[in-house]
């Protein structure tokens, strides 16, 4: 094998320029004047499609970013607690009746649905007027 026999592996190819004379005219498919005629034409900014996609319009569904807190009825802590039990986030997690959020002992919210029969102590815990009531 000599010199002049080796070819390369992969062949560069250059990328075709339009607009520059040849057998498609001046314009060479592209139209006359305008914005889509330009070289290195954007049709608008790329921030402006961000704004554009929020809606603008009244009654859009935004989602709070608050973190909500996990609800357990009167009615649960009947069945899973005892008499005299403390009811805490970490004693619901437990009982599997909550599950943590992102490996965090989430915020927890009793309400008053159902009946209880038992006297339980609630620690850091939220309550409904409801629930209060019962709970004392």
């Amino acid at each position: 094998m000599q010199l002049h026999q080796i070819k390369p592996k992969n062949i560069n190819r250059s990328k075709k320029r339009i607009g520059r004379g040849g057998k498609r005219g001046t314009f060479s498919g592209k139209g006359a004047k305008g914005q889509l005629s330009r070289a290195g034409r954007k049709l608008r900014p790329e921030l402006r499609e961000i704004v554009k996609k929020i809606p603008k319009k009244r009654g859009y569904d935004f989602k709070s970013f608050r973190i909500k807190p996990q609800i357990v009825n009167l009615k649960d802590l009947d069945e899973k607690f005892k008499n005299g039990d403390i009811v805490s986030p970490e004693t619901l997690i437990e009982k599997g009746l909550i599950v943590k959020l992102n490996n965090r002992i989430p915020i927890v919210k009793i309400l008053g649905d159902g009946k209880l029969t038992k006297k339980l102590k609630v620690e850091n815990c939220k309550m409904s007027a409801s629930a209060k009531k019962v709970l004392g």
